[in-house]
């Protein structure tokens, strides 16, 4: 008599036909994420090699474990199901793009709407309209073809473009959010939001200080600086070294 841990035939057959339908189903999301990390990969590189510029500093992709897909249509309170999980589950397939600067996150935005084969499903700008606990970031649900060898999937792919000074934030908060179980003492939840709108703020500032650069407004403040003659620099360093005293 087989005892009840042990697995009968039938079972092991039924978990090999569920296991290979799993993965069956995770695979075109896995060849999506191919697809779109090409397609950031070829704008890297003409920005690299054409503009001299890089709004890219790092990206990183991330497809759902089966756990977590489980976990997720449980806590929806759906039956589980891979069709549930493709039409109520959005981030299976998820990428993560990280820019120097806010203008390069919707100018990125924008060059990947462009393309003609994806398709844009849905927008969630967390930069214009921030979460109750600060988090900053512009979400993209897009729809992208997957050729297959005998037919072509349409799969939906999370794009995530946030500055890298926002998600510092958010790896950080993100620990301290599991740390405490999902609910921190209400002081530290006002820090975190504090530290969110710092954050913030420096981001704007760097920004601004970019868009000077970009529009020359920063060698026209050196050249005015340049102009002064040694008698005006021997007064304004006079000057200077009196406030310090």
């Amino acid at each position: 008599m087989l005892e009840r841990h042990h697995a009968l035939p039938k079972d092991i057959e039924q978990f090999s036909n569920l296991k290979e339908e799993v993965t069956r189903f995770l695979m075109k999301y896995k060849f999506a994420l191919d697809e779109m990390m090409t397609k950031i990969k070829i704008l890297q590189e003409e920005f690299q090699y054409v503009h001299s510029y890089h709004p890219i500093e790092h990206t990183k992709s991330r497809l759902k474990s089966p756990e977590s897909l489980l976990s997720k249509l449980q806590r929806k309170g759906l039956q589980l199901t891979l069709n549930n999980a493709e039409k109520h589950v959005h981030d299976i397939a998820g990428i993560r793009i990280l820019c120097s600067f806010i203008s390069d996150i919707y100018a990125i935005a924008d060059m990947l709407q462009q393309q003609k084969d994806i398709q844009l499903l849905q927008t969630k700008d967390y930069i214009k309209k921030p979460k109750q606990n600060g988090y900053r970031s512009l979400h993209l649900l897009l729809k992208v073809p997957v050729f297959m060898s005998d037919r072509t999937e349409e799969v939906c792919v999370e794009v995530q473009i946030r500055t890298v000074a926002m998600d510092f934030w958010a790896s950080l908060e993100h620990k301290m959010y599991y740390k405490y179980q999902g609910s921190a003492p209400p002081k530290m939840q006002e820090e975190i939001k504090e530290a969110a709108e710092q954050v913030n703020a420096l981001d704007r500032r760097m920004e601004r200080i970019h868009q000077e650069i970009k529009s020359g407004k920063a060698e026209q403040h050196q050249d005015d600086e340049l102009s002064h003659t040694p008698h005006e620099l021997i007064a304004l360093f006079g000057t200077t070294k009196n406030k310090d005293e």
